[in-house]
């Protein structure tokens, strides 16, 4: 109720605004709306794909550029320039986002400091685009027969512009394709995991991002109607961070609040200051700054919601009659799905794996134990395509993926869980859980922004809503999952993993931080599991669990193989009493 009130407001002002504000005020708006559309490409690179870019400045003077010169040259009208601008915007950020996206760290940010700076300097020194003179004579936009020639017009069409990134951003930060970005935010091997191409997924958010910087860029070239290289230089790529960081980069109303605060501050301060213009808002920006990075990391938009929870979007909504899923048929019991041959793993000196071979059947729970540093998780990453083995060779359900890259495994029906926990802690549950139901979905960004997936949402929703139930965690499922403690952020995984619809599960100390009634939950899930012919390799420390689960166990101790077999006869091993279990029968 509160959220439609809010956006009933929005909407009013939307239209009163117009008809009522001063002129003086209409201007700072506009250049706030402009300013705002730049701010939502970053809510989407930075706050959701976790990516820092200083460029959108330079995509915005790209389009900006490209309209201008299309105008005045070839006599273009400024909307026949504009799709033409944001091609150019695009092609742009294809190739920039295709050679800088493969950086991280650090490293990213910096790249687009340099292209940024290399994009400022041929607008200012190109005499075509008018070098330092700059671009006039630009027309004003016609709609409808109506000249957009004041400030009070071009506030129509700018925050139209605005509200519908917004409802559409919103609808695709909660679709399939929006999950599939901010997962980005957990690290790439969750994203791998899950059968999400990590480097697509992120060149589509840096596209999007320069897209609505592209629209930003001909909005003001047609509201100043003159065009010169200072708004583009690399200052105004740093404001355009500042705007997501004081308003809340995982918000698109943040950009909203961000672009109002510092478009108007420039001016508070010159009435302050008596009208010395002295660069005061240099100093308020780097101010503000540290005061939210030392108060609110999540910006005001973000401290708002935390303080006022009825601030949050709405629950995803779970229709347990929604149409199923398409699931994969299961394997023969007995059959082998899991054969690690002779698998070998060095960093540079150290072997992590060594001559490592063990195969899994269809219908049973295979234990993996060992010392800590024995290698079990190393392991892991093998089998997933995480890593690489040096030597040796694996099969997933009888293809060899040795060596094949991190998406292979997930297609073949092989769905893991992490040894240090990987969920969007800001996300809910369910969010979280349908992430592993990726490649059950086939809707892309287009059909997330205009909620044109509807239906398959309905059903991913209610199948990680289901695999939720399974794990004994129906009742939070609405919950953000970094609430949780620490055991039941482990049942988050298994359920995201069986969402993944997978036919051998790897899990890696999924009992950690569990109670006991709750270990024994997670007992009878998986020999259900096994029952309906799922396997289960399991790493794990808890000797107790294990050897009332697994109906076989290999062990390794200092990368290598040092038996297998049943419980039994492991327990009463000599060398695994020494090596592992303290010399305790």
């Amino acid at each position: 109720m509160i959220r439609r009130g809010l956006w009933g407001a929005a909407l009013a002002g939307f239209v009163v605004i117009p008809l009522i504000a001063p002129s003086f005020w209409l201007t700072l708006l506009d250049i706030a709306g402009i300013s705002a559309l730049i701010g939502l490409g970053l809510v989407l690179l930075t706050g959701a794909a976790g990516l820092t870019s200083f460029g959108q400045a330079a995509f915005a003077g790209i389009a900006a550029y490209a309209a201008a010169y299309l105008i005045t040259t070839a006599g273009f009208s400024p909307l026949e320039a504009l799709p033409f601008s944001l091609l150019a915007v695009a092609l742009a950020a294809l190739l920039l986002g295709g050679v800088t996206l493969r950086l991280s760290g650090h490293y990213l940010p910096i790249s687009t400091i340099a292209w940024a700076a290399a994009i400022f300097y041929l607008f200012a020194r190109l005499q075509v685009l008018g070098g330092q003179t700059g671009i006039s004579g630009i027309p004003p936009i016609s709609l409808f027969g109506l000249q957009l020639v004041s400030g009070r017009n071009c506030f129509v069409l700018i925050w139209a512009c605005v509200l519908c990134v917004i409802v559409t951003q919103n609808w695709l930060l909660r679709a399939r394709a929006g999950r599939a970005i901010r997962s980005l935010r957990a690290g790439t091997l969750l994203a791998e995991s899950f059968g999400i191409p990590v480097f697509r997924t992120r060149l589509t958010a840096f596209v999007y991002a320069a897209l609505l910087a592209g629209l930003a860029g001909w909005l003001y070239l047609e509201f100043i109607r003159f065009l010169n290289p200072s708004p583009f230089d690399i200052t105004a790529g740093i404001k355009d961070l500042f705007v997501v960081m004081i308003g809340g980069a995982a918000y698109p109303w943040g950009a909203v609040a961000g672009a109002a605060i510092l478009s108007s501050l420039p001016d508070v301060l010159q009435a302050i200051t008596s009208g010395q213009n002295e660069n005061y808002d240099l100093i308020a920006y780097g101010v503000i700054i540290v005061l939210l990075l030392q108060r609110s990391r999540i910006g005001l938009v973000g401290a708002l919601i935390a303080r006022f929870p009825a601030l949050r979007a709405p629950a995803i909504k779970v229709t347990p009659s929604a149409a199923a899923l398409p699931s994969r048929k299961l394997p023969r019991r007995g059959e082998v799905l899991l054969q690690a041959a002779h698998v070998e793993k060095w960093f540079g000196g150290l072997c992590a794996v060594k001559d490592m071979s063990f195969e899994v059947r269809a219908g049973e729970i295979v234990g993996l134990i060992g010392p800590n540093g024995a290698g079990k998780s190393t392991m892991f990453n093998l089998i997933t395509g995480a890593a690489t083995p040096s030597a040796g060779q694996i099969t997933l359900c009888g293809t060899d993926v040795t060596g094949a890259p991190p998406g292979a495994a997930i297609r073949l029906g092989v769905s893991r869980s992490f040894q240090h926990v990987k969920l969007l802690r800001g996300a809910s549950v369910l969010e979280n859980v349908m992430i592993g139901g990726h490649l059950r979905g086939r809707k892309g960004l287009l059909a997330g922004m205009f909620r044109a997936d509807r239906a398959e949402e309905a059903s991913l929703a209610a199948e990680a809503a289901r695999q939720l139930g399974r794990v004994g965690l129906a009742d939070v499922m609405h919950r953000p999952a970094g609430s949780l403690a620490l055991g039941p952020q482990r049942l988050v995984e298994v359920a995201r993993a069986l969402c993944a619809d997978p036919v051998l599960l790897l899990l890696d100390e999924p009992a950690a931080g569990l109670r006991h009634a709750e270990k024994q939950e997670l007992a009878q899930l998986l020999h259900a599991l096994r029952d309906a012919g799922i396997a289960v390799l399991l790493v794990e420390h808890d000797m107790d669990f294990v050897m009332n689960l697994v109906d076989r166990l290999v062990v390794m101790d200092a990368g290598a193989k040092l038996t297998e077999g049943l419980p039994g006869v492991v327990q009463a091993d000599q060398r695994v009493l020494d090596v592992y279990l303290g010399g305790v029968a």
